[in-house]
């Protein structure tokens, strides 16, 4: 089917126009986008590694640095607080084998 209006091939020409711009754009996007991911990879490289060596010259105040870690399991155990016990502050604790540490 052949049209022989130019007002209809202006149309295809300007919407072939606007699809090529449109993947332009995406491409454009995308490269600054990737840029971006790069940068900051590299950055946040760059901060730890200063921020290490001014925590290693002990030039950081104020910076809280907890570790965390873990305990062997030793068993398991309750500990009990009663009203009952000889003072507020008592603590009972009784272990899986029976025995019993405190003041009971």
């Amino acid at each position: 089917m052949a049209f022989d209006d130019p007002e209809y091939d202006d149309i295809h020409r300007a919407r072939a126009r606007l699809e090529a711009a449109g993947g332009g754009a995406l491409r454009v996007a995308l490269l600054f986008g990737s840029a971006a991911v790069a940068l900051a990879l590299v950055v946040s490289q760059v901060v730890g590694n200063r921020l290490s060596s001014h925590v290693a010259r002990g030039d950081v105040q104020g910076i809280d640095f907890t570790a965390t870690g873990s305990i062997g399991n030793a068993g398991t155990y309750t500990i009990r607080k009663s009203v009952l016990q000889p003072t507020p502050n008592s603590i009972c604790i009784l272990h899986d084998n029976g025995t019993r540490e405190g003041e009971c």
